[in-house]
């Protein structure tokens, strides 16, 4: 290894959340989930009895029997709880090149904000305050579950500080230490003992976070032994989740179904995430439906920065949701629903038209686009405990003042609500495995105002140091594709086209 930082010791103060031993919620709308159906049921004017951890109990009344004592009572009259949003891939520690990238490109990307590039300017500290403001922003946000595909993994110290932030966050955090070659810094092989270290990082078995892994040497060319030792280092340190960035297509890297099919680790116990998918194969979705594995569509992301989605609207029964790298745009889950609700519909009815027919009935409904949302977050990473309102669910919630807010007045159906007209403004209270991590509209997590304080300095620091950096140029071709430029819009009349430059 030729760089290593030295593991910086990060003093955990920023207590995760506000505790409550039991909390009943009564009087409100509830998005509960049907399991028969495998659909919501929207209970009017009931309750969740939450103790501890857990719901254990949704009425469509108020609990007929006593309470546990001590129990925190919270009227939502006029309000809607729903389960928490459920965030399948996500790049938490970029959070402090927020606004630097606002028209950038995937291969920019590669060669200015990635981990190929980050770890010779950042510092232990660095990681630890973006990955720290990152997941508070998305639970601020309303998203309670998130899978982070840990680039971040470049050193010991890089690491733990991390993975210290997902577990002071008081997320629910799967965290997926990436293996990656990195040149001139580490390789896959010094990796393996660093796992090892965070698979036994002190408070990690008492929080919401668990170890998961990321990895992208699946194909085309793989490098068997060392993904042997990877998935058995998965194995014997009980990895939650494997994740990996799928493309295919003229991208050149695959990790695809048929990848790890054939070397047999898709029809493992174990869940597997495909990020993006952005040129999945049909025998890949038949992969997919086979072994019950999933793939994360990220909208916004894919249309930001090119990977695009032409496959991602015939496999949303094996698909979740996911934020990507948000220094291009928010961290809530909410917006990319609502995104990828209207992107369907737009191909469903442009390919009725194209056969010069008109569309008579719409092809998606916001009912299933907060399914994508919760439940198949939950359901792609096999917690059925997860993205869901039911007796014995994880009490991962979400109030929204559709009381107060003006965009929700006149509501009736709670789902189209929260989809088509609410904002994260809307949202009043979060809580984590049942406790408080917003509160009345404000983040209730101990240290909150140092954190903010300690990621704008870093931030700061970095930007200025990345608005020096040259931009670079794109090369002729990217894995044996050309590069070229799509044509640009242009949106003023007569000379020039209103493209402008970025205001960093």
């Amino acid at each position: 290894m030729k760089l290593l930082h030295g593991l910086v010791t990060i003093v955990p103060v920023f207590l995760t959340a506000v505790s409550a031993g039991s909390i009943l919620f009564k009087k409100g709308t509830i998005i509960a989930y049907n399991k028969e159906t495998k659909g919501l049921r929207v209970i009017r004017e009931g309750s969740v009895l939450v103790e501890n951890d857990r719901i254990t109990g949704v009425y469509e009344d108020v609990p007929p029997g006593p309470l546990p004592r001590g129990t925190e009572t919270v009227d939502i009259s006029g309000k809607i709880i729903t389960p928490g949003f459920i965030d399948t891939h996500r790049h938490g520690w970029q959070t402090a090149f927020k606004t630097m990238a606002s028209n950038t490109t995937l291969i920019e990307f590669f060669g200015r904000y990635s981990s190929f590039v980050a770890p010779f300017f950042w510092n232990d500290t660095d990681v630890y305050d973006s990955q720290l403001a990152g997941l508070y922003e998305a639970l601020n946000a309303g998203v309670t579950s998130s899978l982070d595909h840990a680039t971040h993994t470049w050193s010991l110290g890089a690491s733990g500080a991390g993975l210290q932030a997902c577990i002071d966050s008081g997320a629910r955090v799967f965290w997926g230490f990436s293996f990656a070659n990195i040149s001139g810094l580490v390789t896959v092989e010094d990796l393996y003992p660093v796992f090892r270290q965070m698979a036994a990082k002190p408070g990690l078995k008492n929080s919401p976070t668990t170890l998961a892994v990321s990895y992208d040497g699946w194909g085309p060319n793989p490098n068997v032994a060392e993904i042997d030792k990877i998935m058995a280092l998965a194995q014997e340190l009980n990895a939650s989740v494997i994740t990996t960035h799928s493309l295919q297509g003229p991208w050149g890297f695959t990790n695809s179904p048929e990848d790890i099919n054939a070397l047999n680790y898709l029809n493992i116990s174990t869940p597997i995430i495909f990020s993006h998918a952005s040129f999945l194969t049909p025998q890949g979705a038949s992969l997919l439906r086979s072994t019950n594995q999933y793939i994360s569509i990220t909208p916004e992301s894919e249309m930001h920065y090119g990977q695009t989605h032409p496959f991602s609207y015939d496999i949303q029964d094996q698909a979740s949701l996911g934020i990507d790298t948000h220094i291009t745009f928010s961290t809530d889950i909410l917006t990319q629903a609502r995104i990828w609700l209207q992107q369907t519909r737009y191909e469903r009815y442009l390919s009725v038209l194209k056969a010069d027919t008109l569309p008579g009935s719409n092809p998606m409904s916001v009912e299933q686009a907060f399914l994508l949302a919760t439940r198949n977050g939950a359901l792609a990473l096999r917690r059925d405990d997860l993205g869901a309102i039911f007796p014995g669910a994880k009490a991962d919630l979400v109030i929204w003042n559709a009381k107060d807010s003006p965009a929700l007045m006149g509501w009736v159906d709670p789902v189209a609500a929260v989809i088509l007209h609410a904002s994260v403004g809307d949202i009043e209270a979060v809580l984590v495995d049942g406790k408080w991590v917003k509160k009345n509209g404000k983040l209730v997590a101990k240290g909150w105002p140092q954190a903010r304080e300690r990621f704008l300095k870093s931030a700061k620091k970095l930007q200025a140091i990345w608005r020096d950096l040259p931009l670079p140029v794109p090369p002729p071709e990217f894995n044996g594709h050309s590069v070229v430029h799509p044509a640009r819009v242009d949106v003023v009349r007569g000379e020039g086209d209103g493209y402008g430059g970025i205001y960093v």
